[in-house]
């Protein structure tokens, strides 16, 4: 007896005209009047069973009440479909089971959300009803890309050397930059701390001679929520000794290249591009940039530092910057209105406001280019911003870590906006330093 599961989504060429069992909820369901066709599906996809009392006999009056996601037992004979029935947009669309044998192994009311992908869904609603939600096609696919991705980076590690040790969870408080959960125990006053990292085991792993360690863990981070922050997150662990920084890139590097390859099905032969940290921060506002378009951030503040807009001039004599962002020719995209209205992604970055510039062919215009009519000042800003008719300036003048975070936000936002990118692109980079 095989212990390998058919899947509904697997049968094909040679399964036909054996018997086989397939077990799975119900997708569809189409009653013709004495024939009823069912969609079966489960985690690999869908198949077709055909149910009429010719071969199914007394379980006719049970497939008479299948409903939408009842779950079925169904052994038949796999066969072809007749030829004007074959689906070409499914895998296993060539095929339906004929069944003479059906059990019904739970039932199900109406489902209180959808299981589609195109289906637009509350966060709530998902959220109170789970184990719906995983059913849908999208969410089963990110979990097995994930398993995907955690697999590929087992074998790759494995296949240098490195050396999989489960650390524990309960340990003491190590700072890592954020602040520790704590776990109660029965002893009054006493505490342990969930990790942060496992960064005092792996170095006690280096020390005891396991030169090269790894582990996919989980770790924890009393952090306020962002949309980059979670209080638990798994991070993939390495440790290593007599290695340098270039021999370590060359290992990450590697394995992110496997990682693609094994979801992708990609071979990325390039090297990765590397920029500072320094550089990141300066030309992208963030260290973890989006090079997938250009639009980098432009310093003014040498130029704003005697110009006549004083909100930009002691902007700079305080200490703090002015930048610019160029989203190139389309300036026709915004009136002052939806222009103005872009001050709300800058907020929670700490902006104070957000000024903004078009280029015309006669030169600037909008709210603040009054302050600069002399041609000299139009030419400058042009010349540091590389400013064409029908591009649309966006500035932040304020503290450097202000104006970073919020011209990097407001970069990609309107990058992803204009669709200057393609979403399903790759671009790894390093940040060094």
């Amino acid at each position: 007896m095989s212990t390998k599961r058919l899947y509904c989504g697997q049968v094909g060429q040679e399964q036909v005209g054996q018997t086989i069992t397939l077990k799975g909820w119900v997708q569809k369901r189409r009653d013709l009047g004495g024939l009823i066709f069912i969609d079966l599906r489960d985690r690999e996809g869908f198949c077709q069973v055909v149910l009429n009392g010719d071969h199914l006999g007394e379980a006719m009056a049970d497939a008479e009440r299948i409903r939408s996601e009842y779950v079925l037992e169904v052994t038949g004979t796999l066969q072809y479909r007749d030829e004007k029935q074959r689906n070409a947009k499914i895998p296993t669309g060539d095929y339906e089971l004929m069944a003479e044998k059906l059990t019904i192994l739970a039932t199900s009311k109406t489902p209180p959300i959808y299981l589609d992908n195109e289906a637009e869904i509350q966060d709530d609603l998902r959220m109170r009803h789970r184990f719906l939600d995983l059913r849908r096609p999208r969410m089963q696919a990110n979990l097995r890309l994930r398993h995907q991705v955690t697999s590929a980076i087992r074998r790759y590690l494995d296949d240098l050397g490195f050396i999989d040790v489960e650390t524990p969870y309960l340990t003491k408080s190590t700072p890592e930059g954020a602040r520790d959960y704590l776990v109660a125990t029965r002893e009054a006053g006493k505490f342990f701390a969930l990790p942060q990292s496992p960064q005092l085991f792996k170095q006690l792993l280096m020390g005891a001679g396991f030169d090269r360690y790894y582990q996919i863990v989980r770790c924890f981070r009393d952090e306020d929520l962002r949309g980059d922050r979670q209080p638990e997150f798994t991070q993939i662990d390495l440790e290593t000794s007599f290695l340098n920084q270039a021999d370590i890139q060359e290992i990450v590097e590697q394995m992110l290249k496997e990682v693609v390859k094994a979801t992708r099905g990609l071979d990325m032969t390039d090297a990765f591009p590397s920029m500072t940290y320094a550089h990141a921060m300066a030309h992208y506002g963030v260290d973890k940039p989006d090079i997938r378009f250009d639009m980098t951030l432009k310093d003014l503040s040498d130029f704003a530092a005697n110009c006549q807009f004083s909100v930009f001039a002691n902007t700079v004599k305080e200490g703090g910057q002015v930048k610019a962002i160029n989203l190139k020719g389309q300036a026709d995209a915004y009136t002052r209105k939806t222009a103005d209205a872009l001050v709300e992604v800058v907020k929670p970055y700490g902006a104070k406001g957000l000024a903004w510039l078009k280029v015309t062919e006669e030169g600037l215009n909008g709210p603040i280019a009054k302050f600069f009519a002399e041609p000299a000042d139009t030419q400058a800003i042009l010349d540091l911003t590389q400013g064409e008719p029908g591009d649309i300036l966006f500035f932040v003048a304020d503290k450097p870590h202000v104006v970073a975070a919020a011209l990097g936000e407001l970069r990609v936002n309107l990058a992803k906006a204009h669709q200057l990118f393609d979403e399903d692109a790759l671009a790894f980079v390093w940040i060094t330093d």
